[in-house]
Order: C-alpha cells, then sequence, then structure tokens
C-alpha cells in the first residue's frame, strides 16, 4: 500500500530553535529537512517533501508574508494528501485563522509548532510533527480547512486559542472543545468545524491598518480617539464580559463610526459571545451597536482583527464587513445550506 504524499513547509519558531553557546538564549536556525530528519517515524507515515519558507520567531510574521506561505501551500497540495506548516506558537491562533479564511481547498493544511525546544528534556516538536504529518496525510481530514495539531490534540482555526505561556498542552478550543484526538498512530474526530466560503485575496499591495485595543479599567477613549488621528482603516474593540465599555469609551466608538471607521466589538474573556440585545445601559452592547459598532460574536477579538483586515484588505464595503463578521460570529454550524 502506498504511503500518503505530504509537503511540509517550515516558517521557523521555537522548534527550530537552536543555542550556539550555553546559557545563551536560542533562535530559529534549523531547517524543514534538519527537523524531518529528527523524527525517522516520520519516514514510515509518508512519502514527503520538505521546504524552507523562512526561519523566524512566530512574533515576527506579518498578515502578508502568512498569504504568501498560504500561496505555496496551495501550489504545493496538487498531487499531495495534504500540507503541513511549521511555525512559533506565538501566533498560530491568528495565523492558523487567516490561513483558514482564504483556504478554499479540500486538502487539509495542517499548522504545528513546538513549546519545547528540540534540546530541551522532553521537546515536544517531534510528537507534534508526527502529529501533523499523521492528520494532514489521512483521507478524514479532508473537507476540514485549516487544523492545528499540537499534544495529540486537532483543534479548528476558527476556535483554537493558546491559553498557556509555556505548557506543552498551552492550545484549547473554547466551549466547543477539540475536533480530534492522535492515538496510536491514527486520528479519530468528533465533530467538523465550521466551513465557509473561502474570502477574496486581498487587493495587490493592500495592507491595512487594523488596530486592537483592549479596554481596561478607567478607559475614557483617548486611546481610540489617538488610533482614529493616526489614519487607521480600522479597530477592533476588545470589550468587557459580553461587550462592554465605559460611557467615555462608548463616546469615542461613536467618533469613530461616525467618521468612516468600522469598529468591530469582541470580548476580551477569550470565551463566549458578544451579545447583542440583553444589556442597555451607555456603553452596553445595544448602546454601542446602536452607534454602529458590528459585534462579532463568538468571535474572539484576535480573530476579528484579522477578519477585518482580510476584508479591508480586499476593500469590502462597510455592508459587506457587517454581514460577513456577524454571519461568521454566530457560532459552531457553518454557513446555511
Amino acid at each position: 500500500m502506498s504511503k500518503p504524499r505530504v509537503v511540509v513547509g517550515s516558517l521557523g519558531g521555537t522548534i527550530t530553535m537552536t543555542s550556539g553557546t550555553p546559557g545563551q538564549g536560542v533562535a530559529p536556525t534549523l531547517q524543514a529537512s534538519d527537523l524531518l530528519a529528527a523524527v525517522p517515524a516520520l519516514a514510515e507515515v509518508a512519502e514527503l517533501r520538505a521546504h524552507t519558507l523562512r526561519t523566524a520567531p512566530g512574533a515576527w510574521l506579518h498578515p502578508v508574508q502568512v498569504l504568501e506561505a498560504l500561496g505555496w501551500a496551495a501550489g504545493q497540495a496538487d498531487g499531495a494528501e495534504g500540507v503541513v506548516l511549521v511555525q512559533g506558537t506565538d501566533t498560530i491562533e491568528e495565523t492558523s485563522y487567516l490561513l483558514d479564511l482564504h483556504w478554499g481547498r479540500p486538502e487539509p493544511l495542517v499548522v504545528t509548532g513546538a513549546m519545547r525546544t528540540p534540546s530541551a528534556p522532553g521537546a515536544d516538536g517531534p510528537a507534534n510533527l508526527l502529529g501533523a504529518v499523521t492528520v494532514a496525510g489521512t483521507g478524514v481530514s479532508r473537507g476540514r480547512g485549516v487544523l492545528v495539531v499540537m499534544h495529540d490534540e486537532v483543534h479548528a482555526a476558527t476556535r483554537v486559542r493558546k491559553s498557556d505561556s509555556v505548557s506543552p498542552s498551552a492550545f484549547s478550543s473554547g466551549p466547543f472543545g477539540v475536533l480530534g484526538r492522535l492515538h496510536e498512530g491514527a486520528v479519530t474526530y468528533g465533530g467538523r468545524p465550521d466551513r465557509w466560503p473561502a474570502l477574496p485575496q486581498p487587493v495587490p499591495g493592500r495592507d491595512p491598518r487594523v488596530a486592537l485595543l483592549e479596554t481596561g479599567l478607567g478607559d475614557d477613549g483617548e486611546l481610540l480617539r489617538l488610533v482614529c488621528a493616526a489614519g487607521y482603516d480600522g479597530v477592533v474593540v476588545s470589550a468587557f464580559g459580553a461587550g462592554h465599555v465605559s460611557e467615555g469609551l462608548a463616546a469615542a466608538v461613536g467618533e469613530a463610526v461616525a467618521a468612516g471607521m468600522p469598529v468591530v466589538l469582541s470580548s476580551r474573556t477569550g470565551s463566549g459571545p458578544v451579545l447583542r440585545g440583553t444589556y442597555g445601559f451607555v456603553g452596553s452592547e445595544q448602546d454601542l451597536i446602536a452607534r454602529g459598532a458590528v459585534p462579532s460574536g463568538w468571535t474572539d477579538a484576535r480573530k476579528a482583527r484579522l477578519l477585518l483586515w482580510s476584508l479591508l484588505a480586499a476593500d469590502a464595503p462597510g455592508e459587506v464587513v457587517r454581514a460577513v463578521v456577524a454571519e461568521r460570529g454566530a457560532g459552531p454550524g457553518g454557513p446555511p445550506a
């Protein structure tokens, strides 16, 4: 029986980091071929090709570079069962979502990385890479979009969140949970991710500036006013609870909308939706929606920023921005039949 063909591309990250001097901090140095060579069991799972796209920390990645990696992955998917992208875990929850917004192919695009460096005791990179290749190479992963594989768990890019700074089990998927689990060299799925049509690609050269502002106690809205004055193209306000801000910030939201800036309203809690019609005080979700803010529903603030970036980069008009943010934030279930 022939083995599936899987292509692995590396963007860098902790999984590639080494130190030239004992006691010195690590930095990305390893190539994609080095990662594959360190896991002999991979040869039993798939026929592999390796490509080094970048050698950078996850924190350095920019949306334009992520979409360049998407273009590379789409080109490699022809004739392959799936594609794996290796990168730094700091930004996986964002990059995987941005990839998923624009990935319209049936082949799985699997993102993975490591929480521990290759030389650390209990390094998790080899197991994560083996799991990612296993998921990418199995037919049951087709049609599931972009997946994140870490710690023998399979997460939907639309839900995944890095919720611990150092633990090997740092990734979680909020109230709806993981999609699947790896065991004995196989993957078992318990659900399907929401799948919407791929968004249009950005207009060449378009790189909108979208701010992410998290509110805090005593926020008077001045930061939002500075963002508006600086000429940003859009903003996501990460609000208290189910979508609440101070009176001062509420006024600034109204000013931003009136000035033509799209304002998306998310929750800073990391789990649960922005409400639409429960609270009615100044600064509540009802008040902010009435001022023109667009509630992101179940989409968290970090992902909402990338959704807004993608829409603005494609020059989507305001009514399209409102409609897409609303429908994709409606929760599990995917697009209407």
